[in-house]
This record gives structure tokens, sequence and C-alpha cells, in this order.
């Protein structure tokens, strides 16, 4: 990876660099979600399907960007690694967090229709990986997914009744993604072009920083990207979906949640592995990939009888991640 701008051989500046990329990642997604759902209310779109599409692809961009960047950077390491990360802790992490604090209830036809889509997806990544490699057809196939996904998303969410509009519209009102009286379009487009330019720029400075940290002390950039990488990309995801649970909203933070994970993997992965084929390492075969599986797949007898994830299924995903986390640096140890 080619960097500008500062000196790899001081431990204390890239400690700085990589505080400054996280912390742009987090507030660049903000200003993307907060300006690009501004514009989709003043043209009319409905607030579910802004939830679903623009928010979830919003709250997604940091990994999106950071994937791209180690793709250009020939690091599939962390590309791979931040996908799976991001995905293990939005549901075993985030979700449980939220289950904690608010019980999630949930829609039987979300549990037979967005679910099993986000199982199916989880499935996909060691098929497509089987042969050590994503190839650019086989990111085409991913990308055209998330098209197809996202197509029928927006049809299927016109259709939802008032209340849910109603729900995901008080949540716009408290996160300020509704425009307010007298607020300029063009500020918001000056948001969303904000927004944009600080995920690159911030996404370089972390991803340079964690490969920096990762060669010093030994650890792999594998572990990097699913640990530390991981947590700061997903930061917008759990301040969003925190912000649901506090309103008593916790079903937003569950739709946040699955339309990330779909899209981390049919987008982010396939837009990544469209840049410059991906390397996918064998371990990831034999722990993390049936990982990010079963954390899926065990909210379905988590919610079952009585379609909600409580405080119990809550505890459970937790302590999953806590889990995960130490099995993951116990592994990386020389």
């Amino acid at each position: 990876m080619v960097v500008i701008g500062y000196d790899r051989s001081s431990m204390g500046m890239q400690g700085l660099w990589f505080a400054i990329g996280l912390t742009g990642l987090y507030y660049a997604a903000e200003w993307l979600v907060r300006g690009s759902s501004r514009i989709a209310r003043a043209f009319g779109v409905t607030p579910i399907v802004v939830g679903m599409t623009v928010v979830a692809f919003g709250t997604s961009a940091p990994e999106l960007v950071v994937s791209a960047v180690a793709a250009v950077g020939d690091q599939s390491d962390v590309a791979v690694g931040n996908v799976l990360g991001s995905n293990i802790m939005n549901i075993a992490l985030i979700l449980g967090i939220c289950a904690l604090m608010v019980p999630i209830r949930i829609d039987r036809a979300f549990i037979r229709r967005e679910i099993p889509i986000m199982i199916a997806v989880a499935f996909v990544v060691p098929v497509i990986a089987w042969d050590g490699w994503i190839s650019r057809f086989e990111a085409f196939l991913l990308v055209l997914g998330f098209v197809v996904f996202t197509v029928t998303s927006i049809r299927s969410t016109r259709l939802e009744p008032a209340e849910a509009q109603d729900e995901f519209r008080g949540f716009e009102e408290t996160v300020g993604l509704e425009p307010g009286p007298g607020e300029k379009l063009w500020f918001d487009g000056v948001l969303v072009v904000a927004g944009i330019l600080g995920l690159v720029v911030s996404a370089h400075l972390l991803v340079t920083a964690a490969v920096f940290f990762a060669r010093e002390f030994g650890v792999s950039e594998l572990v990097v990207g699913l640990t530390i990488v991981a947590v700061g990309t997903s930061l917008p995801e759990l301040a969003t979906s925190i912000v649901a649970a506090r309103r008593n909203e916790p079903e937003i933070a569950l739709g946040n949640v699955v339309g990330s994970n779909i899209c981390n993997v049919l987008l982010i992965l396939g837009v990544a592995a469209a840049i410059r084929p991906i390397s996918v390492a064998p371990s990831l075969m034999r722990f993390e990939i049936p990982v990010s599986i079963a954390v899926a797949v065990v909210l379905v007898p988590l919610m079952y009888p009585r379609a909600r994830l409580g405080r119990f299924g809550g505890a459970v995903l937790v302590l999953c991640y806590v889990a995960f986390t130490v099995v993951l640096l116990w592994q990386a140890q020389p």
C-alpha cells in the first residue's frame, strides 16, 4: 500500500493516525447517512424504504471503503477479516447489547423473509471461497445479488403498514434524518460529499496504521481485520442500534443489523473482489466463516417461539462474541 505524508517508523504517529481514522470513519458515516437520508425524504421516499436502503448502506459505508482500500493495497486478509468480523460483531455484540437493553419484538414476516436471506448470504461465503479465492466473476454475482435484494426490499417495504412507517419516522426525527423546517437541500448535498471524502481518507489512515501495528507486534493482518478494524467500521451500526434501543424501538436495530450483514457480504466483499481478486486464508474456513454462519443461524432458536429476542438471548449473543474474541486472540499467540 502506498503511504504518503507520515512516518511509518513512529509508533506514536501511527497511533495518532489510527485514532484519527477511527474517529473520521464514525463522523463521515454519520454525515453520509444524515445527508443522503434527508435528500431521499425530500424527494418523497418513505421512511421504511430509507431505513432498509440508505441507512443500512450508510452504516456499512466504512466497511465498504476500508475493504476497497485494503483490496487496492493487496491486503486481502484485512478486507475479508473486516467483513467477517463486522458481521459477527453486528449480530453477537450489537444486537446482543440492544436485546439486553430492550427485548426485541420481531415481526413473523421478517423472520420468514429477511433473516433467511441473511443466513443464506452467510452460507454463500464458504461456497465462493472454497478454492481459496474470490474471483471477479464471483464478485459480479455478489454485487448482482445485492442489487436484486435492494430492489426486492424496496418493493416489499412499500407495503409495510402505516404504524411501521410512523415508527421509523419518529426514529428519523430523533437522530436527525428527517429534514427540519428551513433546512436547505444543498447543505445535505455537502454532507454527502464530505461523508464520502471523509470515509476514503479515514479508511486509508485506518488500514495503513492497522497493517503497521500488525507487523510491529507480530499479529497477522487477518486478526487485526477481524478485531480492531471490524470494531472501528461497525461503530455506525453500534451507534444507530443503541439509539433505536434507547428509544424503545429495537426492531429498527434488528433491521439495521440484518440489512448491514447482507450488504457486507454481497456489496462490500463483491466490490473488494472486483477491484482485485481476494485470497481467502485456509484458517478462515475452519473457524471464522463457520462462526459467522453460526451466529446468524442461532438467532432463529433464540427468537422462537415468541417472535422476540429477550434479555436471555441477548446475554447468549454477547457471551458468544466474548468467546469468539478470546479464542481468536488465543490462536494468534505465537
